[in-house]
C-alpha cells in the first residue's frame, strides 16, 4: 500500500529534502540554489526508484540514454516525433527541453520532468504537468524509459509515485493520460492504476493520422488501486511554485 506522506509533519519533508541537498555532485552549490529553486530537493522514493530532478551531469546520462533508443523504430507513442532526429540531435534535444521548462514555469503553468533512477543510474523520465492546479486540481502525465529497462516493472512504479505526489502531495482531484492505439504497455500500466476510458483524439502524426485514447484517473479510483509505496521529501517549500499555499495539503 501507499505510505501516506501527508502523515509526515511539513518539518518532516523540509528535513527530508534538505538531507539530501548536497545531491548527485555532492557539492554545496546544490543547497544554495536549492534555496531560490526548491524543487531541487523535491524526492519520491518506491521500493526501487528515486525520483528527481536530475544535476547537470545526469541529465547529460538522461539524453544519453534518449539517444541509445526508446521505442522501435517502425512505431511513434509522441505526438511530437522528437525521437526521430538523430542520436546526437534527439539527445541535445532532452537537455534543451528540461532547460525549456524549467525556464517557464509558472504556478499556473508547469510540467515537472524527474529523472528516474534505479540503483543510482538513470532509467528514464516521468513528467507531472498541469495549468491552473489550483483551481481544477488536475495534472497529466508522461514518461518514457530507455529501451534496455522496459518490461520490467518501472513503468508502473514511476507513474505511481507521480500519481502520489499528485493525489497525496499537491491535492489533485483528477490525472489525465492517453496513448496511441498500439502502445499497449502504456495502457497496461494505465489498467493497473485503475485509469478509465476519457475519449478519443485524432491528431496527425508523422503525416498520417492517429487516434489518441484518452485516459482520467479520479482520486476515488486512485485510492482503490494503489498497490506501491511511495514516500516524498522536500515537498513543503516546493507548494509556492505549484500555485499552492506554503503547507501540507494532506
Amino acid at each position: 500500500m501507499t505510505q501516506v506522506a501527508g502523515r509526515r509533519s511539513a518539518e518532516d519533508h523540509d528535513r527530508g529534502g534538505k538531507r539530501d541537498a548536497f545531491g548527485p555532485g555532492g557539492t554545496g552549490h546544490w543547497t544554495m540554489l536549492m534555496d531560490h529553486w526548491p524543487l531541487l530537493g523535491l524526492r519520491l522514493t518506491t521500493p526501487r526508484l528515486e525520483l528527481r530532478l536530475p544535476s547537470e551531469e545526469e541529465l547529460g546520462e538522461l539524453a544519453d540514454l534518449a539517444a541509445g533508443g526508446i521505442h522501435e523504430p517502425d512505431r511513434m507513442p509522441f505526438i511530437v516525433p522528437w525521437t526521430d532526429l538523430p542520436p546526437a540531435e534527439r539527445a541535445r534535444s532532452v537537455v534543451r527541453h528540461h532547460w525549456l521548462r524549467r525556464g517557464n514555469w509558472t504556478g499556473d503553468n508547469w510540467d515537472l520532468n524527474l529523472s528516474v533512477f534505479k540503483d543510482g543510474r538513470v532509467v528514464g523520465l516521468q513528467s507531472i504537468a498541469a495549468r491552473d492546479f489550483a483551481a481544477l486540481r488536475q495534472v497529466s502525465t508522461a514518461s518514457w524509459l530507455g529501451m534496455r529497462h522496459q518490461r520490467q516493472g518501472i513503468g508502473t512504479e514511476m507513474r505511481a509515485a507521480a500519481l502520489h505526489l499528485a493525489f497525496v502531495g499537491l491535492g489533485a482531484a483528477d490525472a489525465l493520460s492517453g496513448a496511441f492505439e498500439d502502445n499497449a504497455s502504456s495502457f497496461t500500466v494505465s489498467e493497473k492504476l485503475g485509469y478509465e476510458p476519457d475519449g478519443v483524439e485524432q491528431l496527425a502524426v508523422r503525416g498520417r493520422r492517429m487516434t489518441m485514447r484518452r485516459l482520467r484517473l479520479t482520486r476515488a479510483r486512485w485510492e482503490m488501486h494503489q498497490r506501491v509505496s511511495v514516500t516524498v521529501a522536500g515537498l513543503r517549500p516546493c507548494l509556492p511554485l505549484f500555485g499552492l499555499p506554503d503547507k501540507a495539503t494532506a
